[in-house]
């Protein structure tokens, strides 16, 4: 059986992970310490070290976390317009804005940032492959596949550096714009 973490738990990790992500905007990672996240979340450290053991575990644990909700979102709108997928991703950033905050730091280590875009770009390579019934291994697979992961991430960056202050639809509407100029590209090829 299953056991169902309480509201009480959740808020609290919440706190921990958004108050380490903002720390993480303005400081390297090695040197955040506990009780600074402890301090900003307004926990003691015991209450941090109920749930991670440092501040890398913490970091590795939030990792974790956003690629399986952001493996399993993509994965479900596998099957979608386009638009509808980026407008599920688009709201999933919004409401993470604190951890996409932190992916996008200089101060991080960037693993986050490029398991991500890994992640993207397995994902474009594979709806390349299935619109123009190409093999995996195709060269211009591989690069359309790269152009269109690191394009998603350039934009989302912009978007999340910018503090999030341009509207939702009007980043949807630049990846659809841009999703479009791209795939007629493709089809020259």
């Amino acid at each position: 059986m299953e056991k169902k973490t309480d509201r009480r738990t959740l808020k609290t990790r919440k706190a921990i992970c958004e108050a380490f992500a903002e720390l993480l905007t303005v400081k390297d990672l090695h040197k955040i310490t506990v009780q600074e996240i402890a301090d900003k979340a307004d926990i003691n450290r015991v209450t941090f070290y109920k749930h991670y053991l440092d501040v890398y575990d913490l970091y590795d644990k939030i990792e974790e976390e956003v690629l399986i909700e952001l493996g399993i979102l993509i994965l479900r709108l596998n099957e979608q317009r386009d638009d509808a997928f980026y407008s599920c991703l688009i709201e999933y950033i919004f409401e993470h804005k604190s951890i996409f905050k932190m992916m996008f730091s200089p101060n991080g280590t960037n693993r986050l940032r490029d398991r991500f875009s890994k992640m993207m770009e397995g994902i474009f390579r594979t709806l390349i492959c299935e619109q123009k019934e190409l093999d995996h291994g195709d060269k211009t697979v591989g690069y359309y596949g790269c152009y269109r992961a690191q394009g998603c991430m350039a934009l989302v960056e912009k978007w999340v550096q910018n503090d999030l202050a341009d509207t939702k639809d009007f980043i949807i509407q630049i990846f659809k714009d841009l999703d479009r100029n791209t795939e007629k590209l493709m089809a020259k090829a």
